[in-house]
């Protein structure tokens, strides 16, 4: 591995005394000690945190996400042992910090907080949760002095998994925007992937060492009709995360809806057995035979059996190939991870279960609707007055924006998608609700 990937935007930093570290386990350390990282104890997975203990939040998907991306990696260095020798550092901490940080941009009450900050900043740069992520370990995390957690260049690589900024890729189309916050319609915006325009110092380090070619071709998009354009690539490092958190997604998220009764054995027979048996795999039609009676099975142990077996089917099939319709230099975009056709096909079969019956529940919706108007009020409110509601060290951060003709929206986006769930409702309380419903709110913050 080239040691241009290895380096960090700020070089002078303490030495710690006999730290023989890789920089990825350093990586890794840096985002699990991260105040970005313990946050997402509190923030949405897919059913709101604090309706129960047993959720999944986002901290304990993105744990999960980590285990697999190291079973995807131990999988690959088994397939291609003279490929991986040269592509792979020795251990597996750089998928696993990529897999720890991947979601610690997302805002407060899932999509719901990402569409209304998107809306707020429709004017100002769009906000979008990937992007935030970037910031995130790349500016605000106060490891160091604006540069976040100055973490190594191969690992911000893998975290851009849309290298292009929102501006580039946002669908230009008539103003549709609200009479009022309660009438915005989620789907009308929602964000396109990609990174802030404001962070084109980051993206411009990190994209130095590729070539004008591999650089151009690497940010290029697809445009769609009356569509955001869409990234084409990433890195592999990048592909192999992503694949770690569709798996983690798909499979562990349809084990919460299964165990908490939010989906039913009858839909289930008719939306993922029934596909899963249309697809010519001898392996899969024999899993099938009784999967629905493990999955809903009073005894733990069968569904952690049945689970387990569907994600040791993915890992295992997992392919490392060369990009096609591209002919990149730099092996780290060269090569990417990739589910084959049949397994591809039942991973989206899960996905898109879970996504229907779980995702689209309405009780599901009512509650991403209602952090939605949460983070829009708290967006207008403070944002009509900064330096009076803003903490005070936020608040210096808004006045230098400002003085030096930064976008100082941004820092309002920033200090309002780090909340949780539970302090973005307190501080509502506090700001919108008669005396005595936020009067715990503390007061340091």
């Amino acid at each position: 591995m080239s040691d241009v990937w290895l380096e960090r935007r700020l070089t002078k930093l303490s030495q710690r005394q006999h730290d023989h570290r890789s920089p990825f386990q350093r990586d890794r350390a840096r985002i699990l000690h991260s105040a970005a990282f313990r946050r997402l104890q509190s923030k949405t997975q897919v059913i709101s945190s604090g309706q129960s203990d047993f959720y999944r939040t986002r901290l304990t998907h993105s744990l999960e996400a980590a285990q697999i991306g190291s079973g995807i990696t131990a999988q690959l260095r088994s397939k291609y042992p003279d490929l991986t020798e040269t592509l792979f550092p020795e251990e597996d901490t750089l998928i696993e910090a990529l897999c720890l940080a991947h979601d610690i941009g997302h805002p407060p009450f899932g999509h719901g907080g990402e569409v209304a900050l998107h809306y707020m900043m429709r004017k100002y740069g769009g906000f979008e949760g990937n992007g935030q992520t970037l910031r995130i370990v790349a500016r605000l995390e106060p490891f160091s002095e604006g540069h976040g957690m100055n973490l190594a260049r191969r690992t911000l690589l893998g975290l851009i998994k849309y290298p292009q900024v929102l501006d580039t890729l946002t669908h230009k189309k008539p103003n549709c925007s609200p009479v009022h916050y309660r009438q915005l319609k989620a789907s009308d915006w929602h964000p396109p992937k990609g990174l802030y325009a404001d962070d084109n110092d980051i993206i411009e380090w990190v994209l130095s060492p590729l070539s004008e070619h591999d650089r151009t071709l690497f940010q290029s998009f697809t445009p769609r009709d009356n569509q955001h354009s869409k990234t084409r690539f990433k890195s592999l490092d990048c592909s192999i995360m992503e694949l770690a958190d569709d798996i983690a997604y798909g499979i562990h998220d349809l084990e919460d809806a299964i165990v908490t009764g939010v989906v039913n054995r009858n839909d289930f027979d008719e939306h993922v057995i029934k596909p899963l048996l249309d697809i010519d795999d001898k392996w899969l039609t024999h899993f099938c035979q009784g999967l629905t009676d493990k999955l809903f099975s009073e005894h733990h142990h069968h569904q952690k059996d049945a689970i387990g077996g569907l994600v040791n089917y993915l890992i295992t099939s997992i392919e490392l190939l060369k990009v096609v319709d591209a002919d990149f230099e730099e092996p780290l975009l060269a090569y990417n991870a990739k589910l084959p056709i049949q397994p591809a096909q039942v991973l989206t079969i899960l996905k898109h279960f879970v996504y229907r019956f779980v995702i689209k529940l309405p009780a599901i919706q009512r509650l991403e609707y209602r952090g939605q108007q949460v983070v829009m009020e708290l967006f207008e409110a403070l944002s009509s007055d900064p330096l009076r509601l803003l903490p005070t060290s936020t608040a210096k951060r808004w006045q230098l924006a400002a003085d030096n003709g930064d976008n100082h929206h941004r820092v309002i986006a920033d200090y309002v998608s780090g909340m949780t769930d539970g302090y973005a409702t307190r501080l509502y309380q506090t700001l919108f609700l008669p005396v005595g419903s936020g009067d715990s709110y503390d007061v340091h913050s």
